[in-house]
């Protein structure tokens, strides 16, 4: 499998979207309820709210680490704003939901502190979206080898 980018790079920020035919409230399931995020990112725990910490268990990562995660915004269905520090560096996460008709717009975006970090960004983001699809399709998770480094000279070269 060779998947292929679809992520652009703004400025300083990350933007990858993925179109799902569903209702808004399912797919912000998909990406809120830690049953659903378990599937295709990993579980949490804790209480939710803006200002409150979760914690969130990256089971598809090396050695599936917990991590801190502060709520920044939770405007349920639309927009959730997360951030997280760990050893590659801080994180901030805005997705917004859109529903036109049938179809469910998720817009990702993640700031960057150095545009060429976006060569090893990008490519776990279309990896970890890619899962999202995925996992709400009913289909096989795809491998992070297809993502990377295949995808790394995408976004060095002005995705």
């Amino acid at each position: 499998m060779s998947p292929k980018p679809t992520g652009h790079v703004l400025g300083n920020d990350l933007v990858l979207t993925r179109t799902f035919r569903a209702p808004i409230g399912d797919v912000w399931a998909s990406v809120t309820k830690s049953e659903r995020t378990a599937l295709w990112f990993g579980r949490w725990e804790g209480d939710v709210g803006p200002g409150k910490t979760v914690r969130l268990q990256l089971t598809h990562e090396k050695d599936q680490p917990w991590s801190d995660v502060v709520i920044e915004e939770c405007e349920a269905p639309h927009r959730l704003v997360v951030a997280m520090k760990d050893d590659y560096g801080d994180w901030r996460i805005a997705l917004t939901l859109t529903q036109t008709d049938d179809t469910t717009e998720l817009r990702f975006v993640q700031p960057l502190s150095d545009r060429k970090l976006a060569g090893d960004v990008g490519p776990g983001w279309e990896y970890y979206l890619d899962m999202l699809v995925a996992s709400r399709e009913g289909k096989a998770l795809p491998s992070f080898a297809d993502y990377y480094p295949s995808q790394k000279a995408y976004y060095l070269d002005g995705a």
